[in-house]
């Protein structure tokens, strides 16, 4: 084989990928198009007048920027004090799930026991039932209890921690050397103190992660928090957004787009604050050397 052949073999090689490349980018440009372009039609008709809005020839920028939506929406509904009653379900929420969680799922990856792979079936099953189908029987258990129209059927089951997470963290913690584990016992260290000190900081991406997951499960929660959730007072950002027009007694779209928009901004916030975390969780590939 001749270097000019070699060489025209590396030049086709190289165009190759480099079209593959182009291809590829062309093809996540355009998907993230698609799904970019709700966003910006809620952002356009935050900033458009009702009657920009219901006109029949409808444009995808609006003619100026009538920033009294978000004024309007904040007098109908009041949005930061359903986004704090939001966190603050969130936060008593996300210690439960994540640490719960992790606590179990140490268990399950570093303890042998009679039984285990059973119980952790049993675990995974659940995760196959719906949330519709145990609703009722457990707003029946709550009503029965007196503890409806407040939060605690939203916090309290966290505290039994979730299997999904469970499931996620055990597969987690099972990648980590033994040898930590093993010199932390020689030194004299137990096995709670092995938890806390040796797989909890190393399993900080994965517990950041679960918890972001969290965070955005509670905060997009509707169903849960129609069924438990009565007074106004107590309503949370979803519960503010589905009675938007309950409460402004018309169908007000500019207001509506606005106040969403508004309830997107924390998320959004927290996700470009936690890319960082992703990105170490993937350079964490245990013991070097």
């Amino acid at each position: 084989m001749t270097t000019q052949t070699v060489k025209a073999e590396k030049q086709a090689y190289f165009r190759k990928q480099a079209t593959k490349g182009v291809i590829l980018h062309v093809l996540l440009i355009l998907g993230s198009i698609v799904m970019l372009l709700p966003f910006f039609w809620m952002v356009s008709t935050s900033l458009k007048t009702e009657s920009e809005i219901i006109t029949a020839n409808m444009s995808f920028f609006p003619k100026g920027f009538h920033v009294a939506n978000y004024r309007r929406a904040f007098e109908i509904i009041p949005i930061f004090r359903y986004m704090a009653n939001t966190v603050l379900i969130a936060i008593l929420k996300i210690f439960g799930e994540v640490f719960i969680s992790a606590a179990v799922a140490f268990g399950f990856a570093r303890f042998n026991f009679k039984g285990k792979n059973v119980v952790f079936m049993i675990l995974l099953a659940t995760m196959m039932l719906p949330y519709e189908v145990t609703m009722i029987p457990t707003f029946i258990i709550w009503s029965s209890l007196g503890l409806t129209d407040n939060y605690t059927p939203l916090i309290l089951p966290a505290y039994f921690g979730s299997a999904s997470f469970i499931f996620f963290l055990k597969m987690y913690f099972e990648t980590f050397p033994k040898d930590y584990e093993e010199s932390a016992l020689i030194d004299g260290a137990n096995h709670l103190q092995i938890f806390v000190r040796i797989f909890i900081p190393l399993a900080k991406p994965a517990l950041i992660t679960i918890a972001l997951w969290a965070f955005m499960g509670t905060w997009n929660d509707l169903l849960g928090q129609l069924i438990y959730i009565n007074d106004p007072v107590k309503y949370t950002i979803q519960l503010g957004l589905a009675s938007f027009n309950s409460l402004s007694g018309e169908i007000l779209w500019g207001p509506l787009m606005a106040a969403s928009f508004i309830a997107l901004v924390p998320i959004i916030a927290i996700l470009l604050y936690a890319q960082k975390y992703f990105i170490e969780g993937v350079k964490m590939t245990g013991i070097k050397g």
